[in-house]
């Protein structure tokens, strides 16, 4: 166009600022900066929300904030788009300041916010959020009913996401007989089966008009977790039957793997996991990472296959990490053999910082108390001490009618704390008297200003 003599106006400048920004052209998107200036179309909105747009997209939040501080006028795009900065430098207070000045919201601004904070876990803040655009009476789109069902399926907010539930089948199926995206589904699955309602999460599942291999491999993952390893493989076959007959639009990827692999691991299936550990290469090219590894050892381990679990470390074209060495150490607390356990130990507390080495120094010093060697119980416990570390206390949540409650071992913050340590005291006395005995790896516990451990409660 230059070259021709053509004469690039306003609406020039800001698609090629456009393109700049999609592009991540920061140097040649500066150059048009630079010709606008000289232009003198710095006073077009369009233009100056396309600069913020180009400097706010790299990471480049302080520029972006200058051209908007400089803007004589601004739409809500304008402001949209300082927001957009902010959340991806992950300055959130720096987007809720702009999120509180902004003179007019639409639901792009609520949904970027929501978004915004359900990516970074702060799932609390994105559903407290999300709650005053509803009050706003601001339309829910499909991105901020997603964001807000994924900070469900991380707080357990079992009652809002059967509340979203609910409002997907109104808004989108009753009202306008219209099916929800895929992606929206793909998120019901995911709330319904980090809640633990299974029944459901595969209900949604089958209800999809179109499933994508995120589908799959939700509803795979889903029955993983909840122990139905027979289900996961089932569905894992029938993914790969559909994928077949529709061109191999639908294929396994690397979740997927990990899904079906995890679900072997915990129902024990050692030689269907071992088929499919061997076929994500050979028949679906797909190199194993460091998790497949990780889990391929925690199936060898858990079914007592020791030795079969230390060649595939010793071989694996990749360096062992914590999680792979906690597999194996896990194995050894099952099959309690406390010798392999020493030396994985000690390889793997080696490698780790005084946080991450807690729990694994916890967990051997439960393999020796299992084979009573109690000198190597009171040397980790002198370990442990020297070192200084504490294993993290246990954490988990319920929601009774409708309010979550954190829980955190040896709290007594609770305001019923003291009813709900009776009902344990209770619970565990019964289960003494039906003839249960627990594992002293679960029971036993430390006194932290002494070096022996206590007998078990």
């Amino acid at each position: 166009m230059v070259s021709a003599k053509g004469i690039p106006d306003g609406f020039t400048y800001s698609f090629l600022l456009s393109a700049c920004a999609r592009g991540g052209l920061i140097r040649e998107g500066e150059q048009v900066h630079g010709a606008i200036l000289v232009k003198g179309y710095c006073s077009n909105v369009f233009l100056d929300t396309n600069l913020v747009n180009l400097y706010a997209g790299s990471g480049g939040v302080e520029k972006a904030r200058k051209v908007f501080d400089n803007m004589s006028q601004r739409s809500v795009v304008s402001w949209n788009s300082m927001l957009a900065g902010y959340i991806r430098c992950c300055d959130f207070d720096g987007a809720r300041r702009v999120f509180d000045e902004m003179p007019i919201r639409n639901v792009v601004s609520w949904t970027t916010m929501i978004a915004g904070y359900a990516r970074n876990g702060q799932c609390k803040q994105a559903l407290l959020l999300f709650g005053e655009m509803r009050r706003a009476h601001v339309e829910l789109d499909q991105v901020a009913l997603v964001a807000a069902l994924s900070a469900c399926a991380e707080l357990g907010d079992l009652k809002l996401g059967r509340w979203i539930h609910w409002y997907v089948q109104q808004r989108f199926v009753v009202r306008n007989q219209l099916q929800p995206l895929v992606r929206l589904s793909n998120a019901l699955i995911h709330m319904y089966a980090s809640c633990g309602i299974i029944d459901e999460a595969y209900r949604v599942f089958t209800m999809m008009p179109q499933k994508s291999t995120v589908s799959w491999t939700s509803i795979i993952t889903a029955f993983a977790k909840q122990g139905l390893g027979k289900e996961a493989l089932g569905m894992f076959k029938t993914m790969i039957s559909d994928g077949m007959r529709v061109d191999e639009v639908i294929r396994p990827d690397e979740i997927t793997f990990l899904g079906v692999l995890c679900a072997c691991s915990h129902a024990g299936f050692v030689d269907e996991g071992r088929q499919i550990f061997v076929s994500m290469n050979q028949t679906w090219g797909i190199s194993p990472t460091i998790e497949h590894y990780g889990c391929m050892v925690d199936l060898l381990s858990r079914a007592g296959f020791l030795d079969e679990a230390c060649g595939l470390i010793e071989t694996m074209p990749l360096k062992p990490n914590d999680a792979v060495w906690g597999a194996l150490l896990g194995g050894c607390r099952i099959h309690k053999n406390s010798e392999l356990a020493s030396g994985v130990a000690n390889k793997l507390i080696a490698e780790l910082n005084t946080d991450q080495a807690a729990g694994y120094l916890v967990l051997l010093s439960n393999i020796y108390a299992f084979a009573k060697r109690w000198q190597d119980v009171i040397t980790v416990r002198q370990k442990m001490i020297v070192m200084g570390v504490k294993k993290p206390p246990g954490h988990s949540w319920i929601q009774i009618n409708g309010v979550v409650h954190d829980f955190v071992a040896g709290d007594m913050t609770h305001k019923h704390s003291s009813f709900i340590y009776e009902i344990l005291y209770e619970i565990t006395k019964q289960t003494h008297q039906e003839g249960y005995e627990p594992d002293i790896a679960d029971i036993m516990f430390f006194d932290m200003d002494t070096t022996v451990p206590t007998e078990p409660f």
